[in-house]
């Protein structure tokens, strides 16, 4: 039973302790997530990324409309987001579903649920922007870079769009999740 529980400790201490050293300065997390932020907003965008603990935090305050997510280092995928700050309350009802241990699907029904209800506000219109790419484990700077556009349009059906509701190739738009709160046009383009 002693044994048990001191290897319980030590489990715990080492995974601190790699999560303290995986999570990247604090200069390095805004300069990758503006990378997710169109132009004529990334100064002056909000920026939420992590402590050196790992916990979530807001890394710089915002002037404009946008806000930008840093990578999440327990990913090992490098991806960083950036949204009109009127789909903040819908990302961060998610960020707190997350850590109350909900699945991706008890989500999406939780939020459904409170959008429908009006407990959850949800804009009519609001634009996502996802860049991925890959960290050069010696330089840090992000090689092979891919933006994609998610356009959110809460309820949009096929019909009311006149979009495909399947994958397309890329470049071409088409409508994910339609007649839910999380329908949104989604538009990737070709990887050079």
């Amino acid at each position: 039973m002693k044994n048990s529980i001191a290897l319980c400790f030590l489990a715990l201490f080492n995974l601190q302790s790699c999560t303290s050293q995986e999570v990247p300065t604090k200069e390095w997390q805004i300069k990758t997530a503006l990378m997710a932020v169109p132009d004529d907003y990334k100064d002056g965008a909000k920026v939420y990324g992590y402590t050196p603990t790992g916990e979530f935090t807001t890394l710089q305050e915002g002037t404009n409309e946008y806000i930008a997510l840093a990578d999440d280092p327990t990913n090992e995928n490098f991806s960083t987001a950036a949204y009109h700050e009127t789909l903040d309350p819908f990302m961060a009802r998610g960020r707190e579903l997350k850590a109350q241990g909900k699945n991706s699907e008890e989500i999406f029904d939780i939020r459904e649920e409170e959008i429908k209800s009006g407990t959850l506000k949800m804009p009519d219109k609001a634009t996502l922007c996802v860049f991925t790419g890959k960290v050069n484990p010696e330089t840090q700077e992000i090689e092979n870079p891919h933006v994609r556009y998610v356009f959110y349009i809460p309820f949009a059906t096929g019909k009311s769009t006149g979009l495909s509701t399947t994958p397309t190739p890329p470049g071409h738009a088409w409508l994910m999740n339609p007649g839910t709160h999380r329908a949104h046009i989604m538009i990737t383009p070709p990887k050079k």
